[in-house]
C-alpha cells in the first residue's frame, strides 16, 4: 500500500509546479488582456458602443462557459483520468475523439440557434437597450457574428483538458494570450476600416478563437493523440460524462446567470454601467485568474487522481493545501486591490475616452468587486473537490442558493441602497461568501472532516500579515501623494504604482516571516521540487 502522507506531498508539489507554470502564462494572458482592455478604452471609452459589444459577447463567452470550460470540462476530466489510470493511454484516446466528435455536432446546432434568436437573447438578457433602438440593433448584429466564438472556445477547452489530465499545463494556458494578442492586432490595426470601428473587435475575437484552437494540435499529437471522428456515442465513459453533466450543467447555469442578472441590473443603470461593470471585473479578475483559477485547473486532476486510488486522507489534505495556499496568495492580493483601485484604473484606462469620471465609477465598482476575492476563490476548490469524486449535485445546490441570494442583493444593493454598479459588484461578493460556507459545511458532512482543521491559526497569522501589508500600502500611497502633489498623467501613475506595490510585497513577505509563516518557503521549495 503506498504511503499515504507521502501521496498527499506528491499531489501538493504536482500542484505547486503546476501553479508555477499555469500562473506565469495566465499572467501574461491578463496583461495582454489588460492592453486590450486600455486599447479598447482609448478606442471606444465606456458608452453605448462598447456596452452594446460586452453584451454580445458576454452571451457566446456564457455558453462557453456552460458547455466546455464549465460543465464539460469538469465532468470530462474526472472520467478521463479514471479511464487513463485503469484502461490505460489507447482507451482514454478513444474517449478524447469521442466527446470531440459529439461536441463538434452540439456546437453546430447551438451556433445556429444563437443566431437565429439573437434578437430574442439581446431582449432578455439587456432588455433596457430596448428604449435606444440603434443600441439594440448593433448588441443584435454583433451578437450574431460572435456566436460562432463559441464553437472555437469550446474546442480549445476540451483539447486543455485532455493535456491537463495529464500533466501538460503550459499550453492550455497560453491558449488565453494567443486569444488577447490576436484581439489587440486584429483591432488596432483595422479599426480604421470600419465604417463602425468597434467591428474590427468583433474580428479580433474570431481570428483569436481559431489561433487559440490550434496551438493545441501539437501537443496532443505528441501525446499520441490524433483526432479522426469517432461516432461510438454508446460508450461507457460517455454516457458517465453525460451523466455528470445534467447537474453539473445546470449548477454551471445557474452561475453563468449569475452574470445575466449584473446586466440584466445594469442596463437599468446610467449608460456607461455595463463598461464599468467589465472594466472593473478585468482587474478583479486578474489576481483571481492567476492564482485562484490556476490552482483550481491544477487542483482537479491531481484530486481525480487521489480519488480514482481511494486516497481519502491525502485527499482531504490536499484540499486543506490547497485553501492555505489560496489565502496566503489571495487575502493580501484583494486588500491591495481596494486600496489601490482608483490609481491602477487610472494607469491602465485613463486615455483617449475614458475620463477621470469613468475612472472613479470603475474604481468604485472594484472596490466591492474585491471582497469576493476570498470566498469566489474558496469556493472553486470546494467545487473542484466535489467534482474529483464526480458528485456534482452539491456544488448545484450551493450555486442555486448563490443565485437566489445574488438576485435579492442586486436589487437591493443597486437602486434602494443606491449603489449602482457598485451595488452589482457588492452583491457578488456577499453572494459567493454564502455558496463558500455552504460548500465548506457539506464538505464537512461527506468527508467527516472540517475542511479548516488545523487552518485556524495560519489563517489567522496570514490575516495579520495581510491587514499590516494594507497599512504599509495606504501609508505609501498616501506619503507618495502628499510628497508628488497631485497625481496625473500616466508616468505620475506609473511611478506610483512601481513604487507602492513592491514596497506592499515586501511588507508583506517580512510581516509573514516574523509571524513564523512559512508558506513562501515551502511554495518556493515545492516549485524547484524540492
Amino acid at each position: 500500500m503506498p504511503d499515504k502522507g507521502h501521496a498527499a506531498s506528491a499531489e501538493a508539489g504536482k500542484i505547486a509546479r503546476a501553479l508555477g507554470v499555469i500562473s506565469s502564462t495566465t499572467m501574461l494572458s491578463r496583461v495582454m488582456g489588460l492592453l486590450r482592455d486600455s486599447l479598447t478604452a482609448a478606442l471606444f471609452g465606456a458608452g453605448g458602443f462598447m456596452d452594446a459589444f460586452l453584451v454580445a459577447f458576454k452571451l457566446p463567452n456564457m455558453l462557453r462557459g456552460l458547455l466546455a470550460e464549465g460543465s464539460l470540462t469538469v465532468s470530462f476530466i474526472p472520467v478521463y483520468t479514471e479511464v487513463m489510470e485503469k484502461e490505460g493511454d489507447e482507451a482514454a484516446h478513444k474517449l478524447g475523439r469521442v466527446v470531440i466528435t459529439a461536441l463538434t455536432l452540439i456546437l453546430a446546432v447551438i451556433v445556429l440557434l444563437g443566431i437565429l434568436a439573437a434578437p430574442w437573447i439581446v431582449n432578455v438578457v439587456a432588455m433596457g437597450f430596448k428604449d435606444n433602438p440603434e443600441k439594440f440593433n448593433l448588441t443584435v448584429s454583433m451578437t450574431r457574428w460572435l456566436f460562432p466564438f463559441i464553437a472555437f472556445v469550446s474546442l480549445t477547452a476540451i483539447a486543455g483538458g485532455i493535456l491537463n489530465a495529464r500533466e501538460q499545463f503550459f499550453y492550455p494556458a497560453l491558449a488565453p494570450v494567443v486569444l488577447n494578442l490576436c484581439n489587440i492586432v486584429v483591432t488596432w490595426t483595422l479599426y480604421r476600416y470600419f465604417d463602425l470601428p468597434i467591428m474590427a473587435m468583433v474580428l479580433g475575437v474570431l481570428v483569436g478563437g481559431v489561433a487559440q484552437l490550434l496551438i493545441q494540435v501539437r501537443p496532443l499529437g505528441k501525446l499520441g493523440f490524433h483526432y479522426f471522428p469517432d461516432f461510438a456515442f454508446r460508450s461507457e465513459p460517455l454516457k458517465k460524462i453525460l451523466l455528470l453533466m445534467g447537474p453539473s450543467t445546470f449548477g454551471v447555469a445557474v452561475y453563468q446567470f449569475n452574470i445575466v442578472i449584473s446586466t440584466f441590473f445594469a442596463s437599468w443603470l446610467p449608460e456607461g454601467a455595463v463598461s464599468y461593470l467589465y472594466y472593473s471585473e478585468r482587474l478583479f479578475q486578474l489576481p483571481l485568474g492567476v492564482f485562484a483559477v490556476s490552482i483550481g485547473v491544477a487542483s482537479l486532476p491531481s484530486l481525480s487522481r487521489l480519488a480514482a486510488r481511494e486516497d481519502w486522507i491525502s485527499f482531504n489534505h490536499t484540499v486543506s493545501h490547497a485553501i492555505r495556499l489560496l489565502f496566503f496568495i489571495v487575502l493580501p492580493a484583494s486588500i491591495g486591490l481596494m486600496i489601490l483601485s482608483e490609481p491602477i484604473v487610472a494607469l491602465l484606462f485613463e486615455r483617449g475616452r475614458f475620463t477621470p469620471e469613468m475612472t472613479i465609477g470603475t474604481s468604485t465598482t472594484l472596490k466591492f468587486y474585491a471582497l469576493a476575492m476570498i470566498p469566489v476563490s474558496i469556493t472553486r476548490v470546494f467545487a473542484q473537490s466535489f467534482y474529483a469524486v464526480k458528485e456534482m449535485k452539491t456544488p448545484v445546490k450551493g450555486a442555486f442558493v448563490s443565485l437566489v441570494v445574488n438576485v435579492f442583493a442586486s436589487w437591493l444593493f443597486a437602486f434602494p441602497l443606491g449603489l449602482a454598479q457598485g451595488g452589482l459588484a457588492l452583491a457578488t461578493a456577499f453572494s459567493s461568501t454564502v455558496n463558500m460556507f455552504y460548500l465548506s459545511e457539506m464538505y464537512r458532512r461527506k468527508n467527516g472532516e472540517n475542511p479548516f482543521k488545523g487552518l485556524y491559526k495560519p489563517l489567522f497569522l496570514i490575516a495579520l500579515a495581510s491587514l499590516g501589508m494594507g497599512a504599509l500600502v495606504w501609508l505609501g500611497d498616501a506619503g507618495f501623494i502628499a510628497l508628488a502633489g497631485k497625481v496625473s498623467g500616466f508616468s505620475m501613475r506609473l511611478l506610483e504604482i512601481l513604487l507602492v506595490i513592491p514596497a506592499g510585497v515586501a511588507g508583506y513577505i517580512v510581516f509573514a516571516k516574523l509571524l513564523g509563516l512559512k508558506d513562501l518557503s515551502e511554495l518556493t521549495g515545492r516549485l524547484r521540487g524540492n
